[in-house]
């Protein structure tokens, strides 16, 4: 059957293929590889992927695409959820023989809610997509398809869960570069943090942090850590390095890269004759042993969730860390020269201005290369969003506005949504208006043309929001 592998066009600059980290339009125009619809789209014959957002593909562009197709997956969330059923409707309208799925954290969590919103989608997979996908498109009728849910004369059929993939079955899938090669523009994907252009895919799926807030762990991946064989891993980065010449970094996408340290170690271990820049997230009790062989292995950047400077939001949390950990973390890297992005959140459990407060003292003793300050969004599936629920600190309100980008839909006691927003641009004004920090931007832009180019396009872009979110906090107030 003919196959599109759908990241829809849900808002300018909305980045749905964000896999753990929160699907929303990014303050500065980042786009990360829709990975997760790569191995189905290896797997199935005559089958395109469609990178919509960075690619600048319109809502009609990918209506009149899909019809030269049989079959539409369409991954989804939940912000871009109105907007992804709209669009699968115009899509059925202008081919109404035309099969969707859709798939994504929202569908595997709530599959009934998802096809009673609309009839044009015919069915719906739960948790990981790839052997699903690839079935129906072989023809194999959805009853004998474990993990999916479709409409049956009425009726909502579930049929029975399929058991995540395995180590052996990570090892078994196509190659996501290979995929990236044939159908995507690797030079339209833009990290501020990452070098451009950069190639990212997994080593492994499965995060075994019970991080409350996390949204793929929770949903799609499992808390089971399932990791693909050095060779597979090295035969991809060699792979990737002959596709993409002109390739300046790969990134390992994984939930949490550097968990097992026997594994890392021996991956180290068969990267460093290869000469390759990389980058990969980390959590804190990566020890120096680790960083160390990291960084001679190639290893350039980190990105680490601190989340927040106050030990109770981090227990509140189930975060698994602490800030003295994260103190030793730092001081490692930087003696090793390894670069760190620091994730914070804002209006975590238990948050007040006080532990905003300590947050913001917390991430200037780190002092990481670069930040990014969220706003904490509760998605169903998730611990975090039960928490709320269950002490009614949800609001009425969007968890963000037309264009995509985050709003808070929580407040509490002594802490208003306008205040969370305020404080988020806050911590930006705070942190990166620093002498140390500017000095440390313009060497960087001094000798560096490329990086002059796109500092400049990145400080336009995020002034822009950053009124827009003032123009909110006024609005609030009055």
């Amino acid at each position: 059957m003919k196959t599109l592998l759908l990241n829809p066009p849900s808002f300018p600059q909305f980045d749905g293929g964000a896999s753990s980290r929160w699907p929303a339009t990014r303050e500065i125009s980042s786009f990360w590889y829709p990975v997760w619809l790569a191995y189905p789209a290896g797997l199935i014959p005559e089958s395109r992927l469609l990178d919509a957002p960075p690619h600048g593909i319109t809502p009609a562009e990918t209506i009149a695409i899909a019809s030269d197709y049989e079959f539409v997956a369409l991954y989804t969330s939940t912000v871009g959820w109105q907007n992804d059923v709209r669009l699968a409707e115009m899509m059925k309208a202008a081919k109404p023989d035309l099969k969707i799925a859709f798939v994504g954290p929202p569908v595997t969590v709530q599959p009934e809610e998802a096809l009673r919103a609309s009839p044009a989608i015919d069915f719906v997979v739960r948790k990981e997509i790839d052997y699903p996908l690839a079935e129906f498109a072989a023809g194999k009728p959805l009853s004998e398809i474990a993990g999916v849910s479709f409409r049956d004369n009425g009726k909502i059929v579930h049929t029975p869960p399929r058991p995540l993939l395995q180590d052996q079955d990570l090892d078994a899938l196509p190659f996501a570069s290979e995929i990236y090669k044939r159908d995507l523009d690797i030079t339209r994907y833009n990290v501020p943090f990452l070098l451009h252009p950069y190639v990212a895919f997994y080593t492994s799926r499965g995060c075994p942090a019970l991080c409350t807030f996390c949204l793929w762990p929770q949903t799609i991946s499992g808390h089971a850590w399932r990791t693909r064989s050095v060779a597979s891993v090295i035969a991809e980065v060699r792979r990737a390095q002959e596709l993409f010449p002109e390739m300046r970094e790969i990134f390992f996408d994984d939930d949490t890269f550097a968990w097992g340290k026997r594994r890392t170690l021996a991956l180290c271990e068969a990267l460093q004759p290869l000469q390759q820049t990389w980058s990969c997230t980390a959590r804190v009790h990566t020890d120096y042993e680790t960083l160390k062989a990291m960084k001679a292995a190639g290893c350039r950047l980190l990105i680490v969730g601190f989340e927040s400077g106050d030990p109770q939001i981090l227990e509140n949390i189930k975060k698994g860390a602490t800030v003295e950990q994260a103190v030793t973390f730092m001081r490692h890297c930087k003696e090793l020269g390894l670069a760190v992005h620091g994730d914070f959140i804002i209006g975590l459990p238990g948050e007040t201005p006080q532990t905003i407060e300590r947050t913001w003292q917390f991430a200037k003793q780190l002092d990481c290369e670069t930040i990014q300050v969220s706003i904490a969004h509760a998605y169903p599936g998730t611990e975090f969003d039960a928490y709320l629920q269950q002490h009614h600190y949800f609001t009425v309100d969007e968890m963000s506005d037309e264009l995509g980008h985050q709003l808070p839909a929580i407040q509490y006691p002594g802490l208003s949504r306008a205040e969370i927003v305020a404080a988020v641009e806050r911590f930006y004004d705070r942190y990166y208006f620093r002498p140390r920090i500017i000095f440390r931007i313009v060497r960087r832009a001094l000798f560096n043309a490329r990086e002059r180019r796109r500092l400049y396009k990145e400080a336009r872009e995020f002034l822009q929001l950053r009124t827009k979110r003032k123009a909110f906090v006024a609005t609030q107030a009055n």
